[in-house]
């Protein structure tokens, strides 16, 4: 009943002129060619655009330097999962002929503005992407893409950029647009808002596992409003100004060895902001015109060796700091192959060692590993 009342309501929007007895025609087909079957189904994970087989990724800083990262590839979307044309369900073959669902030579789905990211217990990474109003859920175990786009019972999401993953396998969404920070099982399925009525615009978010702590940046307001695990409001931190634990249009946020990462984007820095009342710890980056400059900050992160990661969506960089804030390296430039970036935006990292940067204009995820040394 449940795969019947979906294939309705994907028919109903997009077919609306079916009649009914069309219709159940229709569903009784689905049901004898196997419609339950997952949509793509599974296939081999993989990062497209790597270094080919016994090559040599491109690396940073090059040869014959000492390389600190390399290039591991990208996520673009079901291209990510390699399978048999014969694996196409018959579910996709029924609404391809009866809706056009899936276009002309039934186009892989891909990403196409994706703004920020995470990963999961589950080794998921999730992917924000604003212009197809949802979340991308590359499920690297099973071998298989989703894609959620409801953000509260059956309202879609409009504008979603912060996620996170949040306490029982849930995952956060803050939805721009929509002024809440949803909250999804670990399925996709709504289970809770969090912030309605209370944020102007959410963005950047980052979650305090240990204190179960929820930061969101609440860009028009200019502060960091703090939800407790219940989703009622704790804090509010900053508001509009230019001197430390002030803001003007904060927009990502990351949180790593206990300490949280502002991007503090008019003000042309990122400010390190120890919890619970203890302050500014130290701010990274400053403007300017050189390289290491920020200008334009976005996406933020710090990995589990000290390194904080800085998107500089204006130069189209990806910089990168040590723990006290000394900028070390550029990886990439503006562009198309590789390192390079159109609009660079939200930053995250992984236990592997591995840099998610989502490179919005691209279309795409660009993936690099970090190779250890000072």
């Amino acid at each position: 009943m449940k795969a019947a009342a979906t294939m309705i309501g994907a028919v109903t929007m997009i077919g609306a002129g079916l009649r009914l007895s069309t219709l159940a025609a229709l569903l009784a087909l689905a049901a004898a060619l196997g419609a339950c079957s997952a949509l793509p189904e599974a296939g081999e994970f993989t990062f497209e655009g790597g270094a080919a087989s016994g090559a040599r990724p491109d690396m940073w800083p090059p040869l014959p330097q000492v390389p600190r990262y390399a290039h591991v590839g990208t996520l673009h979307g079901e291209e990510n999962f390699r399978r048999s044309q014969a694996g196409q369900t018959a579910m996709r073959r029924l609404l391809h002929w009866v809706a056009g669902i899936g276009g002309d030579g039934d186009q892989p789905l891909t990403l196409q503005r994706p703004t920020a990211g995470t990963t999961d217990a589950l080794g998921r990474i999730l992917v924000t992407d604003a212009s197809r109003q949802s979340v991308f859920v590359f499920d690297t175990a099973a071998g298989r893409l989703d894609v959620w786009d409801r953000a509260d019972g059956l309202r879609r999401f409009v504008s979603p950029v912060g996620i996170v993953a949040g306490p029982n396998e849930d995952t956060l969404v803050a939805d721009a647009e929509l002024g809440f920070v949803a909250r999804l099982d670990r399925s996709g399925e709504p289970v809770g808002r969090i912030g309605a009525g209370t944020l102007k615009r959410p963005t950047g978010i980052a979650r305090d596992a240990r204190r179960g702590l929820l930061y969101v940046a609440d860009t028009y307001a200019h502060d960091i409003k703090v939800f407790d695990g219940d989703g009622a409001l704790v804090e509010v931190i900053g508001g509009r100004g230019e001197g430390p634990g002030r803001f003007n249009y904060p927009t990502h946020l990351a949180f790593a060895a206990g300490a949280l990462y502002v991007t503090d984007s008019m003000n042309n820095r990122v400010q390190v902001l120890q919890p619970q009342g203890a302050g500014v710890e130290r701010t990274i980056g400053r403007r300017g015109l050189y390289v290491g400059n920020l200008v334009r900050p976005k996406g933020v992160a710090a990995d589990r060796d000290g390194n904080v990661y800085v998107a500089e969506s204006f130069y189209d960089m990806l910089l990168v700091f040590d723990a006290q804030g000394r900028f070390l390296m550029p990886i990439g430039s503006a562009g198309g192959p590789g390192g390079r970036f159109y609009l660079p935006s939200g930053i995250w990292t992984d236990d592997g060692d591995r840099v998610y940067v989502a490179d919005m204009f691209n279309g795409r995820v660009v993936v690099f590993e970090f190779l250890g040394g000072d």
